[in-house]
């Protein structure tokens, strides 16, 4: 059977027919199938889910070219991908992501994470390299989601206590098992509130966000992948994009330590007002961090108090 015969135009129904489906095979076809349904990283896809139905790393696909996959894999991976091709995200099919080179869980309850988020990571990290010798104290991560920001600072940090807070009980589950999974939940407190609208019986020495900030006209030109499935409260912001933060600035202000500091992630859209709210509120060191695009995506300054 020559491999024109084997790459039909729609997902095949019955790869099993055939008991030549290597794995280059089932690569080279899906590829071609998830660019042709609108994927943006269609190769990087078709890995990820095979790894997934044959239960190996990534990396190991590439040392196991010519083994025939089994029929039960085969079944299971095209089952993922006639999902993937609808447009549910790669994430949310084998059900975690890599973040700061760990594995996190998520479902369409939490935001799948991103690498800008990492930025917001790494300047915690500075800050507390040039600000904190002996470390902070107290830490709070708000919008925590999958729990990202607060179990990659918490496994940085031993001995630093953190406070993760989500309005949403389905994220924050998401979140224990998280910090479960990588030893640090005697580290983190789990809280479920409105940002910080609940005020702390103790203050903080950082406070980090990574909250809603998309507007609504840019959520509902967003790609399907992520309008159609990942949750819209993660997400939209309102009109202008600066509604949670309108609303999570003043509240930080008054929650911080002096010499406490601020991290936001954003969009490169609001980079400059957000720097001027952030001042405007009595912030000051006010500062940005660039992605590897040279896009601005995150604002930290220092509280004074009078």
């Amino acid at each position: 059977m020559s491999q024109d015969d084997k790459q039909p135009e729609t997902l095949p129904e019955n790869t099993t027919a055939s008991p030549s489906w290597t794995v280059k095979d089932l690569l080279q076809w899906t590829a071609s199938y998830l660019e042709k349904n609108h994927s943006e990283s269609s190769r990087l896809d078709a890995e990820i889910l095979l790894a997934h139905c044959m239960d190996c790393p990534r990396i190991m696909l590439y040392t196991r070219y010519d083994e025939v996959v089994g029929e039960q894999g085969r079944q299971s991976f095209r089952e993922l991908v006639r999902q993937r091709a609808t447009g549910v995200p790669v994430a949310y099919l084998v059900g975690h992501r890599e973040f700061y080179s760990l594995r996190f869980d998520v479902s369409n309850q939490v935001l799948i994470p991103r690498p800008a988020t990492e930025f917001a990571v790494i300047a915690v990290l500075d800050i507390i390299k040039k600000h904190f010798p002996d470390n902070p104290q107290s830490i709070a991560d708000v919008g925590t989601g999958s729990g990202v920001i607060a179990v990659t600072l918490a496994r940085e940090l031993p001995g630093v206590s953190f406070t993760a807070i989500d309005i949403s009980q389905s994220a924050l589950d998401i979140a224990v098992t998280n910090a479960t999974r990588h030893h640090v939940s005697d580290q983190i407190q789990f809280l479920r509130q409105d940002l910080l609208s609940e005020p702390s019986q103790d203050l903080f020495d950082i406070i980090v966000s990574n909250p809603p900030y998309v507007r609504s006209d840019e959520y509902a030109q967003l790609n399907r992948d992520v309008h159609d499935y990942e949750p819209q409260i993660a997400l939209e912001a309102g009109p202008t994009g600066m509604e949670i933060y309108d609303r999570l600035i003043p509240q930080a202000a008054s929650q911080l330590h002096d010499q406490g500091w601020l991290v936001l992630e954003t969009s490169p859209m609001l980079i400059d007002t957000l720097q001027q709210s952030v001042a405007q509120a009595g912030f000051d060191s006010v500062e940005t961090v660039s992605d590897l695009e040279g896009h601005g995506r995150i604002v930290l300054a220092r509280r004074h108090h009078d």
